[in-house]
């Protein structure tokens, strides 16, 4: 009898093993199909570096449910781990092992074999298993295919662009050729034996075949420095640390049983590259993240990853990032974006040798998101509430101080205003552009440098930044509302935010300010009006009763500034 039920129990469980495998093989079929054709032909002919499509696909099973997908997704982040799975589930991770992922990897070879379309699939493809299973999860590799043929006639194909249109071309480059290129050269498979000294010269030959477009060589750069980075966080990391956390809150232990045979070449020396690389041409918000690559190269010995983390990235001339003399002293480190100033003697020549520092530094491509580090006796701010106290801004409000040195603070602003960019020392509603505090202290002490708080603010980020309005307030109090300040304070107010308190509603009724106000808008979108209204009577309706109150000659031009506010769509 227990015989009999020992084989019962047996052939239930084959037949479910074989319902499953014969429903993934269906999901399978149906991915496949899902492929077709969708002109593979007509997409891997754009650049004879691109031999095929797809090099991904995963098959997720629980539960019952199976289902295939050929996006690379972080499957192992905490917040899905055991989303299904235990006790319930009928098969285990033997079965899946010894039954399942055999059965699954003679399919896919079968279905790769006879593929209609071969330029679906590139020169290899990994397909990969994830199981709920009796004990948990479990993540299987089933079967990792490479098309030899392929493989050779894409080799073939990279020395022949290399050599033909990077090594002795003329012209500029593609920038999907590159994307496809590098992708190819920190490929393992192809390119076992990685030099990163060849990678690198590549890269920089690259760059100076396309130099002659800004768009085009910042397009390139990306390309590469995607590549780069990809490889340095999902190749060349994991095999020396463990990680833990998500993308962006990654840490890193260094695995105590592998050791570099070197820290000064190779792997290591492209993981420099690759840091340098990313804070020299990413965003400034990428900082962090190279500065990361920079510290895992620290933690692998590398003797030069720390000299960069103390002097910088070697980009700069040591005379163009160090100064020193009896009255001040100036230190950069492009790597932390810091000018470290010592003032020795508080004097105008100090402070006037310091601004000519960081001036030639912006010049020669130093980052405009950066912070001053300031030692000085002195401890002068702007008369403007709100805005941060940090080194920088105390820098600036000193060099204030000194009015010839006005025609010198224009020039720093007007070589470090740049959209988009910050002071690295501040942060949420006290975040400013850089060159703000020049800016600010100009607008306030001088209207000759009216026209500079206007350029400063068409580049101001109003939904990212909110210090101008502290200044608009301070430039309306210090200023006045009148024929020599309307232009100034509309664009200051056209780039405010609605949540700006400004007490000047008296001033601008009065009949020659709102004629005043109605020349400097006329050519503005009514919702350009609609948000100056805003701010100086809190809406169009407040200011329509306003009009209605008002008599003779007022009454005509309130009424006209609320027509300029009403959309006529």
């Amino acid at each position: 009898m227990n015989n009999e039920r020992w084989e019962t129990t047996n052939k239930v469980m084959e037949n479910i093993l074989n319902t499953m495998l014969n429903e993934m093989k269906m999901v399978i079929n149906k991915w496949f199909n899902h492929l077709g054709d969708k002109g593979a032909g007509a997409i891997v002919k754009r650049t004879s570096l691109q031999i095929g499509i797809h090099n991904y696909a995963l098959l997720e099973y629980a539960k019952g449910r199976v289902s295939v997908e050929d996006t690379k997704l972080d499957f192992i982040s905490p917040k899905v781990k055991f989303r299904h799975g235990g006790p319930t589930e009928l098969l285990s991770e033997e079965q899946v092992r010894k039954q399942i992922v055999p059965e699954l990897a003679l399919f896919m070879q079968q279905k790769l074999n006879s593929l209609q379309f071969p330029a679906l699939i590139d020169y290899k493809f990994t397909f990969l298993g994830k199981f709920w299973v009796q004990e948990g999860e479990v993540n299987i590799p089933i079967l990792k295919y490479v098309d030899e043929t392929k493989k050779k006639k894409l080799l073939e194909r990279i020395t022949y662009y290399i050599e033909t249109k990077l090594e002795s071309g003329k012209h500029p480059t593609q920038p999907l050729e590159t994307f496809f290129l590098f992708k190819h050269l920190l490929d393992e498979e192809l390119f076992p034996d990685q030099k990163a000294e060849w990678i690198i010269s590549v890269f920089d030959r690259i760059q100076q075949l396309n130099k002659g477009n800004k768009h085009q060589l910042a397009e390139h750069r990306a390309r590469i420095i995607s590549a780069l980075r990809r490889w340095a966080e999902n190749k060349l990391l994991p095999r020396y640390f463990d990680i833990q956390g998500e993308q962006y809150q990654k840490e890193y232990t260094r695995k105590s049983n592998i050791k570099l045979e070197s820290t000064e070449q190779g792997p290591t020396e492209l993981l420099l590259y690759t840091a340098v690389a990313i804070i020299k041409y990413e965003p400034s918000y990428c900082r962090s993240t190279g500065i990361a690559l920079l510290e895992r190269a620290v933690e692998l010995g590398s003797v030069r990853a720390s000299c960069l983390m103390q002097e910088g990235s070697g980009t700069f001339a040591k005379e163009e990032v160090y100064f020193r003399d009896e009255r001040v002293e100036c230190k950069a480190n492009d790597i932390f974006a810091t000018v470290a100033i010592t003032i020795k003697q508080e004097a105008e020549e100090s402070y006037a040798r310091a601004l000519r520092f960081i001036c030639r530094l912006l010049k020669q491509g130093f980052p405009n998101s950066y912070q001053i580090k300031l030692k000085s006796s002195v401890r002068q701010f702007l008369p403007i509430k709100g805005l941060a106290r940090s080194g920088t801004h105390r820098f600036f409000a000193n060099a204030l101080e000194y009015p010839n040195l006005y025609p010198l603070l224009e020039e720093y602003a007007r070589e470090a205003m740049e959209e988009f960019e910050w002071y690295t020392d501040t942060e949420g509603e006290k975040s400013c552009m850089p060159g703000s505090y020049a800016v600010f202290g100009l607008g306030l002490a001088d209207r000759n440098h009216f026209s500079l708080v206007e350029d400063y603010m068409a580049k101001v980020d109003e939904e990212h930044q909110s210090v101008q309005d502290l200044f608009t307030v301070a430039f309306a109090k210090q200023h006045g509302v009148n024929a020599e300040t309307m232009a100034t304070l509309v664009v200051c107010l056209l780039y405010s935010t609605d949540s700006m308190k400004l007490k000047i509603k008296p001033a601008m009724e009065e009949e020659a300010n709102v004629r005043l106000l109605l020349n400097k808008i006329s050519g503005f979108q009514p919702y350009e009006v609609k948000h100056i209204v805003y701010i100086i009577w809190g809406g169009v309706d407040k200011l329509k009763a306003i009009a209605a109150k008002a008599k003779g000659e007022k009454s005509i031009l309130l009424s006209e500034l609320v027509q300029a506010a009403i959309d006529k769509r």
